[in-house]
């Protein structure tokens, strides 16, 4: 067991862009596609990661991140809980017991709910599993009962992955990629927000009829719809808000030029990086799908389960994103009088994960999607708050250098931290609260509503067998 859990560390290490193409590889030569094939979609997988992590580190790294940074201290936002990130969560997540062994726990447990055709997603974003540690971790914390934490790590995996099944089909409609799901915690845990404000927002007369597209727009407006000058604009507006300076008129417009431009290069560049990611995924996915058609009965379509930072090129989720990126700063503000303390920083782009699932769930609709991702930041706000005592707590006993982190934010005067990402994430929410109230109770209760889930999903996986095998034989006769 401590080989395993040394080999998987190692694996953590050398970091998504080199980790992916080893197991892509090992995976694909497992599944019978072959050596060379395997390496080849390995390698276009790992150029897929390095573009996307290029161009979104070039869009928070230079672009929105210092823009909202400089409104945070350009209007004097002071508030008591500095976000200190996703950092801090996988430090929380991995340091701890429960994260030094839960990526081949994880697996295990992932690869038994495929066999039993209780899940269709094989989620290979190993990195990733530190989400189901993070919630493992804060259980363990408030219970003092390490058993504890490993068992809400494993029934949040159970429940993402069948989010992760139930999503999958319109996540490859909106994205253009067949064979994936979106695995990534955060992101998935946002779903169920979008199926309930996309139920509300259906029964409400007049207001279900409203609907942004972006294809409609483009049709519309011609080459001023079409996402390369959508990204200009919003990065203009953004600029405007963050760098004009009357006594610098000069470096005023060449800070907001360049905002906007950056802007409008990522809405281009992201959606083709992600498609050099689904070349090397395609012959992996297939090969999938053939061997478990062959080994288990009655196998629905299999899906690869992914980061979500392939979802982050989708039109509409980029343009909302950078709509509720600078609106999270202001939410902050106004919240205060509910109880928000949060002052949102490292994790700013939350705002783009939070949407990457919602968005292709509201079928595109970018009314709907602006709808949800309002609702989202404000729930990642206050349950963020909530849970920054005992995210403080947990991130000083994983040995996370507090002090540092926030020192590096520059603001100074607080004295509790928090993630705004899976610390905000409602399944987080859910798993503390009732956790807090009676550990075995709130344990018996996520079981029992994994159990459920992964009942249905058997059921709707059987049924999509059973409709995919008889389209088959239909086509055959």
């Amino acid at each position: 067991m401590d080989a395993i859990i040394s080999f998987f560390t190692f694996l953590q290490g050398l970091g998504v862009s080199v980790m992916m193409p080893i197991i892509i590889t090992i995976i694909g030569c497992c599944l019978g596609a072959g050596f060379g094939k395997s390496l080849k979609a390995g390698l276009m997988v790992g150029v897929g990661f390095i573009g996307l992590n290029l161009v979104i580190n070039q869009l928070f790294g230079t672009s929105i991140g210092p823009a909202v940074q400089e409104m945070i201290h350009r209007f004097g936002l002071q508030l008591s809980t500095i976000d200190v990130g996703w950092p801090a969560g996988a430090a929380i997540a991995l340091g701890t017991t429960v994260g030094l062994v839960i990526i081949p726990l994880a697996l295990i447990v992932n690869l038994i709910l495929v066999l039993a055709n209780l899940t269709q997603t094989v989620n290979v974003d190993i990195w990733n599993y530190w989400h189901y540690a993070f919630v493992g971790s804060l259980v363990a914390n408030i219970t003092g009962n390490i058993t504890f934490g490993f068992a809400a790590a494993i029934i949040d995996e159970t429940i993402l992955l069948v989010l992760a099944d139930a999503t999958a089909k319109d996540c490859q409609k909106a994205l253009n990629m067949p064979g994936v799901s979106i695995s990534q915690g955060f992101s998935l845990a946002y779903a169920p927000v979008a199926w309930i404000l996309n139920w509300v927002i259906d029964h409400i007369p007049g207001v279900r009829d409203i609907d942004i597209d972006v294809e409609s727009m483009q049709k519309k407006f011609g080459i001023f719809g079409e996402p390369l000058f959508i990204g200009t604009v919003i990065g203009l507006i953004i600029g405007a808000i963050a760098y004009f300076d009357g006594s610098d008129i000069a470096g005023s417009i060449t800070s907001i030029l360049t905002c906007g431009v950056t802007l409008g290069a990522v809405l281009v560049l992201i959606p083709r990086m992600a498609s050099l990611l689904m070349e090397g995924l395609l012959p992996i996915s297939e090969a999938a799908s053939n061997f478990i058609q062959n080994k288990v009965k009655n196998r629905g379509q299999m899906y690869i389960g992914l980061d979500s930072a392939i979802a982050v090129g989708h039109p509409v989720t980029l343009s909302l994103a950078l709509i509720c990126i600078p609106l999270m700063v202001l939410f902050a503000v106004v919240l205060q009088p509910l109880g928000n303390q949060t002052l949102p920083f490292v994790d700013l782009t939350a705002g783009t994960y939070m949407l990457a699932v919602a968005v292709p769930v509201s079928k595109g609709n970018g009314f709907r999607g602006l709808v949800i991702g309002l609702i989202s930041v404000i729930m990642a706000l206050l349950i963020s708050t909530a849970l920054a005592p005992l995210i403080t707590q947990s991130a000083a006993q994983a040995g996370f250098d507090i002090s540092s982190a926030v020192g590096a934010t520059g603001v100074a005067g607080s004295s509790l931290v928090t993630v705004l990402s899976d610390g905000g994430s409602p399944l987080s929410g859910i798993f503390v609260l009732l956790s807090t109230i009676n550990p075995i109770v709130g344990l018996v209760v996520t079981a029992v509503v994994a159990v459920l889930m992964v009942v249905w999903n058997h059921k709707r996986i059987v049924k999509e067998a059973a409709e995919l095998h008889a389209g088959d034989a239909s086509a055959q006769a």
